[in-house]
């Protein structure tokens, strides 16, 4: 652009060298601003409205201002170098103070030069494009919002309705290309794709259009970004509707610089427009604004008799305050002097343009004023209008409605908060109002739908080792090639599931068209390379895969574990009856059994019963019987306080004979088979050779977990591994066959007896792998958690794998050995049954004592009487004690 800029400015030099007047001297009251505008355009003619206006409104306030701004109105006809022309001839010929409007970017680049090189303020507000960087166009005001603002209200509304992929359409000029770096960035913060840029030129003829929009319908994606000018934008819309791209599925996006004029847009437009989405800037409300549309109308009605009716645009209102502020700083910098610019001594470059005496501090003082105009806050401190609301909207019939709002500070939302304190919105579709989408449908499009040219899906296949789970080949009639096994019947299963109909074909992995290893690494990344559309098979999901394809949600069981010999276990052992209580719960368990013994002997010592320790030896029991005569007419405990304490205990006793009773029981069944190895580090500083399929992820995970290199065997087929393993390590063959878990329970529904399986690794399961960002990665998934979620997946297994193993097979995922009892683990019965012993004892101790002490008392009183009263309410005791039991 500047080289451009550069070859344009030398010939202007040439033609004005000849032709250039002298300055005219602007009288004491009159300050010359100059305006370029396109006006045989409809935009020219509207702001050309809009700016008279403004200068007429600000001088019938303003009457005692002086020096007033007095306009030159210049015709850029829509060419950069006439633009550029009429800026010369206004800098030389009238010595402008001030140039407003180059409507384009491109003519504001080539004006914004000369108002560099001559220190003139060029003000433009139309000029959006974000390539205009005033760090190099230091005397360059947008008076308008950079397109740059408006991204982040157009990647929240995308990421609202959860589409993943976006093609923007934009015209092939500075406006069109400026912002697509802006836009590519914010997209890519909220991981939305851009898979292809439809560029159209200016000058694009309908065939030329027709022919980019048959090309993006051959193409997955259906949400669209248009960024170009209101004309071009009319033609797409038009000859989109006619190829039939303005149908349910469809989304169209528009970016501000159309929807800020979509009330001046054609009726017809806007039935070929039905459904659309745009973002434009917010205007607020104002009887101020109501009035001067009013007056607007019925003057651009006056200036152009001949045209159609146009409505009022933000640009309009753009210009308007633009005067304003000009005219104000102007008066604000009291210039009275008339000298106002500084002709060179000697012509340089075949021109006498000088430089502005105020024009340093006249761009000073337009950017320091602030106030609030039609168009709502006007402040220009940085150089352009900063953005603060953004309205979404939805074109319907020949109109359109509000659909939410957007603001940095809230996000999305359905209504605009006006100071409000409120939290920052969720950012779904849900916070906006309801949509009508492009064929008058109210359901939300998913944002793509499968290629309509016929294309068929690429789908890669390759021969697994487990044939079971896949297998390809070739038709012998056809030619064609062919796969079997269990993750292509998934695969089947999920392409019928879904909505839409999903042509695909099988592509064979290992062709000459791939430069391959044959490792499942390489056959992934053929995905990335896009020689396969979608990959499928016993993949893997690893974390290294993931960072070149998408993976849906696995279809099969995750994990990895080792396939190792099984050795019966010795159940005969001959102190196997003492392992299911701890050492420490036998001996709390001995110790609780005399201390309650000895406790319901003293109970028993204390209750007048003196002969029981002679009764022992001579009825020829054990103490232990004791506990088990609860009720006995001469030889159970008498007490009703020993028989609480025998309660208490036997419950213990109960509880854990049957607890013991279980775990015994556990112990005979499952210790039937156990594996030779239990862990794999214990594997690893053995120095046994392993063994794993050759190029599968397993390979490279035994590497990580540090095992030599010379120690790891590899094998391509299940005959390899299965005699390795039968040989064992030290005979040349295998210690351990380590795979993942799906391969293993398949394994081992051929070989139930003398191996086991010993989990070690976390791992994703079995996937499909698409390229990064497809759109068919969630309907696929969504597709394989119906699968694997009902009878579907058990129907399939049954099919390539068969049913019934793992109840067939002990050793298909053998249990781990059950725990020892712990004294923690009864604890709080140690603790009831001690507390009621000694609770019992103390208060047995105490009566006696109390007894004792009355009786001596009585005793020392009534002589004989006392004890015959003692006997007789110890008989009446004794006989009351079996009825309170």
């Amino acid at each position: 652009m500047e080289r451009a800029s550069q070859i344009a400015f030398f010939l202007l030099l040439i033609i004005d060298f000849g032709v250039a007047q002298n300055a005219t001297t602007s009288g004491a009251d009159e300050f010359p601003v100059g305006v370029i505008l396109d006006l045989e355009s409809l935009g020219g003619k509207m702001s050309r409205t809009s700016i008279l206006m403004a200068l007429e409104d600000f001088y019938a306030v303003h009457r005692n201002y002086s020096p007033k701004l007095v306009l030159h109105i210049r015709d850029s006809k829509s060419n950069n170098v006439q633009a550029a022309s009429a800026a010369l001839g206004l800098l030389e010929n009238y010595s402008v103070q001030v140039i407003i409007g180059p409507q384009t970017s491109s003519q504001a680049a080539f004006v914004s030069d000369l108002g560099s090189k001559s220190q003139v303020p060029v003000i433009s507000f139309t000029a959006t494009s974000p390539s205009l960087y005033s760090g190099s166009l230091p005397y360059f005001v947008r008076a308008t919002l950079s397109d740059s603002t408006q991204v982040n209200s157009i990647a929240s509304l995308i990421k609202a309705y959860g589409w993943r992929q976006v093609v923007p359409i934009y015209e092939e000029t500075d406006y069109g290309r400026g912002v697509i770096p802006y836009l590519i960035d914010a997209l890519q913060e909220i991981d939305v794709r851009v898979p292809y840029r439809s560029v159209i030129p200016l000058s694009a003829t309908t065939e030329q259009i027709t022919k980019e929009l048959y090309k993006l319908l051959t193409m997955q994606t259906r949400v669209f970004l248009v960024h170009m000018s209101p004309d071009l934008a009319s033609i797409l819309f038009i000859m989109a509707k006619e190829v039939g791209m303005m149908k349910k599925g469809f989304v169209w996006i528009m970016t501000d610089g159309l929807t800020n004029v979509i009330d001046s847009t054609n009726p017809s437009v806007m039935e070929a427009m039905n459904g659309v989405l745009g973002v434009k800037f917010y205007t607020p409300k104002s009887e101020e604004l109501d009035n001067f549309t009013i007056r607007w109308n019925r003057r651009l009605q006056i200036d152009n008799p001949n045209d159609p009716p146009l409505k009022l645009s933000i640009f309009e209102l753009w210009g308007y305050d633009t005067i304003w502020a000009v005219a104000q700083a102007v008066e604000n910098l009291g210039i009275k002097n008339k000298t106002s610019f500084q002709k060179p001594a000697v012509a340089r470059n075949m021109t006498r343009l000088g430089t502005s005496v105020y024009g340093p501090d006249l761009l000073k003082t337009i950017l320091q004023y602030k106030f609030r105009g039609l168009s709502g806050h006007f402040d220009l401190s940085g150089r352009q209008l900063q953005a603060s609301t953004f309205q979404i909207i939805n074109v319907v019939d020949k109109g359109w409605k509000e659909i939410g709002f957007w603001t940095a500070e809230n996000g999305i939302s359905r209504r605009l908060y006006h100071g409000e304190s409120t939290t920052r919105h969720s950012g779904l579709a849900s916070d906006l109002n309801p949509v009508i989408w492009p064929g008058k449908s109210t359901e939300i499009p998913r944002g793509w739908e499968a290629p309509v040219n016929g294309k068929k899906l690429r789908v890669g296949v390759h021969t697994s080792v487990y044939p079971q789970f896949m297998a390809s080949g070739k038709d012998p009639i056809t030619g064609a090639t062919t796969a079997s096994g269990l993750s292509i019947d998934v695969f089947k299963e999920a392409i019928k599931r879904l909505p839409y109909a999903l042509p695909y074909e099988y592509v064979a992995f290992g062709t000459t068209n791939d430069t391959s290893s044959g490792g499942y690494d390489d056959f992934v990344y053929q995905v990335y390379l896009k020689k396969y559309d979608v990959a499928i098979g016993d993949i893997t999901i690893s974390h290294n895969r993931t960072s070149y394809v998408d993976f849906t949600l696995p279809y099969t069981e995750s994990g990895v574990a080792m396939v190792v010999p099984a050795k019966s276990s010795k159940t005969n052992n001959t102190w196997i009856f003492v392992e299911p209580l701890s050492r420490d719960l036998w001996l709390g368990s001995i110790i609780l059994l005399f201390y309650t013994w000895v406790v319901l002997w003293l109970m028993e010592f204390l209750g007048k019963k003196t002969n029981i320790a002679g009764e022992v030896p001579q009825n020829k029991k054990l103490g232990i019987t004791t506990f088990f005569s609860l009720f006995g007419d001469k030889d159970g405990v008498e007490r009703l306080l020993s028989q609480i304490v025998l309660i208490v205990w036997v419950f213990f006793f109960l509880v854990l004979s049957v607890s013991y009773t279980a775990n015994l029981a556990t112990m005979l069944t499952i210790r039937q088979l156990n594996p030779t190895i239990t862990d794999i580090h214990d594997l690893r500083r053995s120095g046994d050779y392993v063994g794993c399929t050759r190029g599968s992820y397993v390979e490279s995970l035994l590497e990580q977990l540090n095992f030599d290199r010379l120690k790891i065997k590899t094998y391509s087929t299940y005959d390899g591994f299965y005699s390795a393993l039968s040989k064992g390590s030290k005979n040349g063959g295998i210690a351990a066959f380590i795979h993942e878990v799906p391969y293993i329970r398949l394994f081992l529904a051929r070989n139930c007896k003398g191996y086991t399986m010993v989990p070690f690794y976390k791992a994703a399961g079995f996937g499909y792998a698409f390229p990064k960002g497809s759109p068919l990665v969630g309907d696929i998934s969504k597709a394989i958690l119906g699968i694997i979620g009902g009878d579907t997946i058990n129907r399939i297994e049954k099919k390539w794998i068969g049913i019934g193993y793992e109840n067939n097979c002990n050793n298909a995922g053998r249990a781990p050995d059950p725990e020892k009892l712990t004294f923690g683990s009864f604890f709080g019965l140690f603790i009831l049954s001690g507390a009621v012993s000694t609770s019992c004892l103390l208060i047995a101790l105490t009566t006696k004592f109390y007894h004792r002490n009355r009786d001596q008392a009585e005793g020392n009183q009534g002589g004989n009487d006392a004890p015959q009263e003692m006997q007789n309410s110890h008989t009446a005791c004794h006989m009351l004690a079996p009825r309170m039991v």
